[in-house]
Parts: structure tokens; C-alpha cells; sequence
């Protein structure tokens, strides 16, 4: 809590503002998009490390909130402050930091993958400050935001090295790989049920962390049927199609994440079970959509030629 005083004593409406930006490029939303943008346009085998590594540590930091459960510092120390209007977007347990994971994750796999040195220094640099916005907001503690780092880049190194055996097919290790994510996914949720049935954790808690396992899974299946059955291009037709193609993904991504929750908002106030499976299956179908379906659409739509095949 010195940490966060002391930097308590440097913030002006000028630096709010500034670090309030900043940490938005460590939100969910943002995440999802850039995946969608590398995955649907650029590079197929950028955005599966970018995936495995963003969901693997996003599983493991909110299976880490429900089981340590530590507060927010203002709720373990009510006389300190943080800035207006960021408690609103500081949801959850405290530690470890879900914006400083999502940003380490994602611009940390990318720059463990590019080959130009100005990017690579971009993209480690955007999570450091993401952690700093985070302990400025006064949300998040420096073991908060260490540990969140720390786990991003266990997971990058270990993804990377997994990915790194060349472009070519394994169907047996991408089935193990797929299962793997499937079977932590499991193991989170059962934590997370259990600990809402016994009165441990509240509701809100628990869904975050079966959103999450719902995602890991959505990307695990999607991944390994798009991989070994599927295989389409990344470049459409032409510069008009490939933006067509992305805007209509996008919305497709849009519609699952927030047009079916309004749809299922009245049959989720009925059951508190029901609202927490239709939060995990709402985020298995919205990277289902991303990894499998979209997928199965850009093939038969939007390439030029049939059979080509980009990585």
C-alpha cells in the first residue's frame, strides 16, 4: 500500500486521463478484436499462440482470484482512494491483475513473434504500462500486477516453444494441446461451482471465472478442428473483401457477446445455475464463432481460390 500512496501523490485530471486510456488497451474487448484482426487477416499461426497463451493465463489469473480472494485496496485499506470512476471498471478479487494478464498475453506473445525490433519493444513495453495504470488507478497492488506479468510470460515462452516445431500438421499433438485447455477449462469451473454452492465466493465472482473456462474451450475446440479439417486462407479476394470480411466477423463476435445476453436476461434472473451456464456457453459460442464457424463462412465465401492455404 507505500506503493500505491506514493503514487497517489503524483496524479493531476491530465495523468487520470492519460493512464485511464492506457489501461483500456488491457481490456477483454480489445483483446478479442486484435485476435480476430491476426487470426481472420494476417496470420493464422500468430493468433493461435496469441490465443493459447491470452486464455491459458486469463483461465489461470481468474482461477487465482476465486481461490486467494484478496480484496481491493480500498477495500483493505478504506482510507485510500482511487481514482474517480475506476472502481467501476475494477471488477472481481484483486489479485493477480486481469488487465495487466490480458495486456502481457496479448502484446507479449505478439512480440515474442515478431521479427522487427521497434515492434517488439512496442509490444513489451504497452503491458508495463498497463501495470503501472493499474497501481496509478489504485485498483491493483504491485504483487497484483508482478504475479499477472509473471504468469504471461511463463505461459508466452512455454506457447511459443510449443509452436515452434515449423507449420506443419501434427493431428495427435493438436489434439493433446486441445485437451489440455478443455481439461484446465474443467477444473477451473468445478472450483468455481463449488465455491459459489458453499457461499464462498459471490455469484458475480464465479461467473467471471466460467466465462473464462467457457472461452478456453470455445478457442480449444475451434482451434483443433480449423487446423486439421478446415485450413482457410487468410486473404480474401481483394482489400474490399478483406475488410467486408472482418467487419462482418466483428459484428458476428458482437452479436453472440452481448445480443444473446440481452436474449437470455430474463431466463438467467430465474436461476442463478442458469445464469452461470448461459455466461460459459455465451463465451464457448462467441470464440466457437471466432475459431470454427467464421471460419467454415471465410472459406466458402470470401478466398479466391479454393484449397489455398495461409499460416
Amino acid at each position: 500500500m507505500e506503493l500505491l500512496r506514493a503514487i497517489e501523490g503524483i496524479r493531476t485530471p491530465f495523468l487520470d486521463t492519460v493512464v485511464g486510456l492506457i489501461t483500456r488497451l488491457g481490456e477483454e474487448t480489445i483483446g478479442v478484436v486484435l485476435l480476430c484482426v491476426i487470426f481472420w487477416c494476417i496470420s493464422k499461426k500468430f493468433a493461435y499462440v496469441i490465443g493459447v497463451v491470452f486464455f491459458l493465463s486469463g483461465l489461470t489469473v481468474q482461477g487465482m482470484k476465486i481461490c486467494f480472494r484478496i480484496e481491493r485496496p480500498w477495500v483493505i485499506d478504506p482510507s485510500f482512494n482511487p481514482v474517480e470512476g475506476s472502481k467501476e471498471y475494477a471488477t472481481g478479487y484483486s489479485f493477480p491483475s486481469g488487465h495487466t494478464q490480458s495486456a502481457a498475453s496479448l502484446y507479449g506473445a505478439i512480440g515474442a513473434q515478431v521479427k522487427q525490433k521497434w515492434l517488439m519493444a512496442i509490444c513489451f513495453i504497452i503491458p508495463v504500462l498497463v501495470a503501472f495504470s493499474r497501481m496509478y488507478l489504485g485498483v491493483h497492488t504491485l504483487l497484483d500486477v508482478v504475479v499477472s506479468l509473471a504468469i504471461s510470460a511463463v505461459f508466452i515462452l512455454l506457447t511459443v516453444w510449443i509452436f515452434s516445431g515449423g507449420d506443419s500438421i501434427d493431428k495427435k499433438r493438436e489434439l493433446i494441446i486441445s485437451l489440455v485447455m478443455i481439461a484446465y477449462a474443467c477444473v477451473v469451473s468445478v472450483i468455481a461451482v463449488v465455491l459459489r454452492r458453499s457461499g464462498t465466493i459471490e455469484i458475480e465472482f464465479a461467473a467471471d471465472a466460467l466465462k473464462a473456462a467457457g472461452a478456453c474451450i470455445g478457442f480449444a475446440v475451434g482451434m483443433y478442428v480449423e487446423r486439421v479439417y478446415i485450413d482457410f486462407p487468410v486473404k480474401a479476394k481483394n482489400l474490399l473483401w478483406q475488410v467486408i470480411k472482418l467487419i462482418i466477423g466483428i459484428v458476428g463476435v458482437l452479436i453472440i457477446q452481448e445480443g444473446l445476453k440481452i436474449v437470455l436476461r430474463d431466463i438467467m434472473k430465474l436461476d442463478a445455475g442458469i445464469m452461470l451456464a448461459a455466461d460459459m456457453v455465451r463465451y464457448f459460442l462467441m470464440l466457437a464463432w471466432v475459431t470454427l464457424f467464421y471460419p467454415l463462412i471465410i472459406k466458402r465465401f470470401f478466398v479466391e481460390k479454393a484449397g489455398k492455404k495461409n499460416v
